[in-house]
């Protein structure tokens, strides 16, 4: 999970400070309606809640501990992978919040830069959250995620069982 979050937090590091260097004062139309537009966001999701910055980043470093915890339960590499991305996000958007601040402890605002016109516009951070939240879900459905409160033993077993329960049976010969 640490290699997979640090990766989604270098990466969206590295994108803000490319979209503050190069999209102060201009917008890069890429294809169609992509387009890379630097906005500043200081509440949060869709830029709402303005003023609440500093709770979400709370919030945010909770959830990530929780994360962690969940991914040590995890037998699964995509779960863990997922869980990172998350993680990777949510860690993102904090460090923005911490260094990018002109109005005191997490009072920075959010760097976002894709915009698609048609939709709120985001950053690689939000991507890894989003597409992380997704492949949860996902796996929960399939029950490859270890749910919080589950047994880790009881989760082995239950695997062990559904791979046994997939074998061909065969005849045994007398």
């Amino acid at each position: 999970m640490a290699a997979t979050g640090a990766v989604v937090l270098v990466l969206d590091q590295l994108t803000k400070w490319w979209a503050v260097e190069e999209l102060t004062g201009r917008t890069i139309d890429v294809v169609w309606k992509l387009r890379f537009n630097l906005v500043r966001n200081p509440g949060v999701s869709f830029s709402l809640g303005e003023g609440l910055g500093p709770i979400v980043a709370v919030v945010a470093v909770l959830v990530v501990g929780w994360l962690t915890w969940m991914a040590r339960r995890q037998h699964s590499w995509a779960a863990i992978v997922a869980l990172g991305c998350v993680a990777g996000g949510a860690l993102g958007n904090v460090v923005d919040r911490v260094f990018r601040s002109d109005d005191g402890f997490l009072g920075g605002e959010v760097i976002d830069f894709i915009d698609f016109q048609f939709y709120p516009v985001f950053n690689v951070a939000d991507m890894g959250v989003v597409l992380g939240v997704i492949a949860l879900i996902l796996l929960s459905l399939t029950g490859r995620l270890v749910e919080p409160g589950a047994d880790t033993a009881d989760a082995t077993t239950n695997e062990a069982e559904a791979a046994a329960d997939t074998r061909d049976d065969q005849p045994v010969e007398s």
